[in-house]
């Protein structure tokens, strides 16, 4: 008996073994399955935070609010998402918008703007301060920027839209279909949660898609992701704002610009002697210049000079400079109402004197205030463009970071809001710091100039050439130290040091100029001379040619001889010819 018991047992642990093991194999296959099988997640996320969210360009950005039925928006969102040049003038508490014909003062919680100085008056101001933020009334704005809205029913979002945005029409099939899958998802799969339910024949658009999956907006402006097989496309919509500015009608130039400037320190020139320069169709006079904190100007301007101008037939670009003092720029572009009462005062002088163009040489700048500078262009274009006036602005060559001769120029930006950009391609060497050499050799501007058209366009940039050359003198010290100074001399004070010291030039390859040099024994010192002359000239006048620039400006007309206008004159033989 026991023999016989003993044999039962092990046969019903081997079935029990058997059924257990397909009972786990089971277990995990089921396990398997349920895992890796796209069910359909019923977890519900929401996809607008707070009231009056705003929608832009398929995103929340933010909240808006409501007084009565206007709608506002924060100025944070307009400067971050529809125009960066939107700022914020703390001294005057004003919101400040440019176009191109246009300069809109918007003060804070008041019933009047202005526009271009015009008053506006309102039944609510369009700017109000909340909870420490200023918001910018949509309706206020909407002439200034290619921008429409609306208010979506049901989640009260505030769409607001750009022109030229497109979107598809569509519509969600009408099939039978598990109400799961038409559901808009937050990724491109079944498994994610989902924002919102959708009906047979619901209207949507389609924004972009991914895989099997199309992006698709609700028409309260909820969107996810829902298969491809649940949509049928339609038309395009395509949205076209309409936006309407004024059309100025400039000066006149024709053919290329040859400008030079007239540097006027105390007085200016007796005209009766002034010589006769060959092309030159404009002349720049350095007649206004920042004088104070408060944006006033110094003003060196005359009548006659203009009147003789208009009688050679020159165009006249009065020159406005910041007096070259980076704090009393600072000080003085800083605010609104400095920058306003600097651009009447130009207004008021290009009247009184005729003139046909600002040209503003604003030079010597911290490199953090440079956007000061281009909101101070910005502000006085619209003016002075109306005004039937060509804006012009000299820049630099880029030369490295924290420079205050170069790197606070914003040239793209400069390049958009000028008429004219005026590259002043010279002093390559200045002084001890950078050794004797050229003030600007040839393959030296070309190279920069190369650069410098990757941010502004030729049709728009002027090339400005120098018509004076450094004397450099380097002096052996009794120390054995070598001392370097320079002196600037005009093109007839060069060819008579020349003369004098009996020297005879020689053409220089690295520089592609012809280069002196005297050695004055009783000084124990070495002279060197880059030259400008009819030959360096007219290789100026050809990069202007080969590279298609507007034209050519000099600084300056002192510093020239009848040589250097026929060399630069682009309606030569020479010049027509290589064109």
């Amino acid at each position: 008996m026991a023999r016989v018991d003993y044999h039962k047992t092990n046969i019903i642990s081997k079935k029990l073994i058997i059924s257990g093991l397909i009972g786990a194999l089971l277990l995990i296959i089921t396990s398997i399955f349920l895992l890796f099988y796209p069910f359909a997640s019923t977890e519900k996320e929401t996809y607008f935070q707070g009231q009056y969210p705003i929608l832009y360009q398929g995103k929340q950005h933010g909240n808006a609010f409501m007084s009565g039925n206007t709608v506002f928006v924060p100025l944070s969102f307009l400067k971050d998402k529809i125009d960066p040049t939107i700022l914020y003038d703390e001294k005057s508490t004003s919101v400040i918008i440019t176009t191109k014909d246009k300069v809109v003062q918007m003060p804070t919680d008041s019933l009047t703007y202005f526009v271009n100085q015009k008053e506006v008056k309102l039944q609510l101001s369009p700017i109000l301060s909340k909870d420490g933020e200023i918001f910018v009334s949509l309706d206020s704005i909407l002439s200034f920027f290619p921008i429409q809205y609306k208010k979506l029913p049901e989640s009260e979002a505030i769409w607001i839209q750009r022109d030229r945005e497109r979107y598809v029409i569509a519509r969600i099939i009408d099939q039978d279909t598990n109400k799961e899958k038409i559901r808009l998802r937050t990724k491109p799969t079944l498994q994610a949660p989902y924002v919102a339910e959708m009906s047979k024949k619901e209207t949507v658009r389609i924004e972009a898609e991914k895989e099997d999956y199309y992006l698709v907006r609700k028409s309260d402006g909820r969107s996810g992701y829902i298969k491809k097989d649940y949509i049928q496309k339609g038309n395009t919509e395509k949205i076209t704002i309409n936006q309407k500015s004024k059309t100025f009608q400039l000066p006149k130039i024709n053919g290329p610009i040859q400008l030079t400037w007239e540097a006027v320190y105390n007085k200016n020139p007796n005209t009766a002697k002034m010589p006769e320069m060959a092309g030159v169709n404009v002349v720049s006079p350095t007649w206004f210049s920042l004088a104070g904190n408060d944006g006033s100007i110094k003003n060196l301007a005359s009548n006659d000079y203009s009147k003789w101008a208009h009688a050679k037939g020159y165009q006249v670009w009065g020159v406005f400079s910041n007096a070259f003092d980076p704090k009393l720029t600072h000080e003085a572009l800083k605010n609104f109402e400095t920058r306003q009462n600097l651009i009447r005062q130009l207004l008021h002088y290009s009247q009184m004197y005729q003139l046909q163009g600002i040209n503003f040489d604003i030079e010597n700048v911290s490199p953090e205030d440079g956007p000061l500078v281009t909101q101070f262009i910005r502000e006085a274009a619209p003016y002075l463009h109306e005004a039937g006036l060509i804006v012009s602005m000299d820049i630099t060559f880029s030369a490295g970071e924290n420079n205050n001769w170069s790197s606070f120029y914003e040239r793209r930006k400069l390049a958009e809001l000028t008429d004219y950009l005026i590259v002043m391609a010279y002093d390559e060497h200045t002084g001890e710091s950078t050794g004797s050499g050229s003030v600007a050799s040839l393959p030296w501007v070309e190279r920069n100039l190369q650069n410098l058209l990757k941010e502004v366009s030729n049709e728009k940039l002027i090339l400005g050439v120098p018509l004076y050359a450094r004397l450099w003198k380097e002096q052996t010290m009794s120390d054995g130290t070598i001392k370097v100074t320079a002196t600037a001399l005009s093109m007839d004070k060069v060819k008579a040091w020349l003369s004098e010291k009996g020297i005879q030039p020689s053409y220089n390859e690295e520089t592609g100029q012809n280069y002196a040099e005297y050695y004055a024994e009783t000084e124990k010192s070495s002279y060197k001379i880059w030259i400008e002359d009819d030959q360096s000239l007219k290789k100026r006048a050809d990069l202007v040619i080969k590279y298609k620039l507007a034209g050519i400006g000099t600084w300056s007309r002192l510093f020239g001889d009848q040589t250097a206008w026929t060399a630069l004159n682009l309606y030569s033989e020479r010049a027509v010819s290589k064109k």
